[in-house]
C-alpha cells in the first residue's frame, strides 16, 4: 500500500471484545448471576479500568506500527451502554471512580506508550461529545483526548442523533446541518490546539437513505468547517462509489 502512496490506518476495538474474555475471563465484565456480561448484541466487554487490558492493546498496537502502519485508531474507547449494565461485575474498576477519569487515565497511559513510535494516534467518539459536557455515562469527554490524540473523530452520522435534535424531527434527513453544528461546536471546544478533528460520516441507510448527493452533503459540511477530512463507513464495505472523486480511492 505504501508502494502505491496509500496511508494506512490499523483501528483497534479495545474494551468492545469477543476474543480475549473467553481466554483471561478475568480480564472480562460478569454476570451478577454468573458468566460473562453480554451487551443487547450478545457482545463480551473487558474491564476499561484494567491496567493488563490497556497494556494488551498497547501491544497490539506496538505490533501495527512494527509492521508498518502510519496510524492507530482506538475504537468502543469507553464502558458498556447498550445492555442491563446495572448487572456488571467490574473486576479491576472500583466503581467510585468517575469513569471520565479512568478514559483520560488509559489515554494518557496509552499516549506515552506509543507516541515514541512515531505513529499518529486517533480516537473514535460518540458525535454527541461534541455537545455534550457530560460523559454520557461512557466515560467520554472531547476535552480528556486533546493531549493525547493527533486525530479526534467523532461519529457524527445524522442517523445516529435522536428525533427531535436541535429542531430536527429526523436528523438523518439533514446531513449538512448536523455534521457542520456538531463539528463547529467540537472545534470551538478544541480550540488552538494542535489535535485535528476528522469525523465518521455514513455511508448507510438508516432513517434516510443516503445516496450520492447526501454523502456529498456529509462531505461539504466537513470542508466548510475546515476539519481535516473525513472517514467513510459503512459495516458491510460497500461505498457508494459515485459520491466519491477519483482521487479518494
Amino acid at each position: 500500500m505504501h508502494q502505491e502512496n496509500i496511508y494506512t490506518i490499523a483501528r483497534i476495538v479495545v474494551f468492545k471484545d469477543g476474543t480475549l474474555p473467553k481466554i483471561k475471563p478475568k480480564l472480562a465484565l460478569k454476570n451478577k448471576g454468573g458468566g460473562l456480561w453480554q451487551d443487547w448484541k450478545g457482545k463480551t466487554w473487558l474491564d476499561p479500568a484494567s491496567i493488563e487490558v490497556w497494556d494488551y492493546h498497547i501491544e497490539i498496537a506496538k505490533e501495527a506500527v512494527k509492521i508498518g502502519f502510519d496510524e492507530i485508531n482506538f475504537d468502543y474507547v469507553r464502558f458498556p451502554s447498550d445492555g442491563d449494565i446495572s448487572n456488571i461485575i467490574y473486576p479491576a474498576w472500583d466503581m467510585k471512580t468517575p469513569k471520565s477519569e479512568i478514559m483520560k487515565n488509559f489515554f494518557a497511559y496509552m499516549s506515552s506508550e506509543l507516541k515514541p513510535s512515531g505513529a499518529f494516534l486517533s480516537v473514535d467518539l460518540f458525535g454527541l461529545t461534541m455537545i455534550r459536557s457530560d460523559d454520557m455515562n461512557i466515560g467520554q469527554l472531547l476535552e480528556n483526548t486533546i493531549p493525547y490524540f493527533d486525530f479526534i473523530c467523532p461519529m457524527v452520522y445524522p442517523s445516529h442523533y435522536p428525533p427531535d435534535f436541535e429542531g430536527y424531527k429526523n436528523p438523518a434527513d439533514y446531513p449538512y446541518e448536523i455534521i457542520a453544528m456538531n463539528l463547529t461546536k467540537g472545534k470551538e471546544r478544541i480550540g488552538n490546539t494542535e489535535v485535528k478533528l476528522r469525523p465518521w460520516i455514513q455511508d448507510f441507510d438508516l432513517g434516510a437513505i443516503y445516496d450520492k448527493k447526501m454523502i456529498e452533503l456529509e462531505k461539504q459540511a466537513v470542508y466548510d468547517t475546515s476539519s481535516y477530512g473525513w472517514l467513510l463507513w459503512n459495516p458491510a464495505s460497500r461505498y457508494t462509489e459515485e459520491a466519491l472523486e477519483k482521487s479518494e480511492y
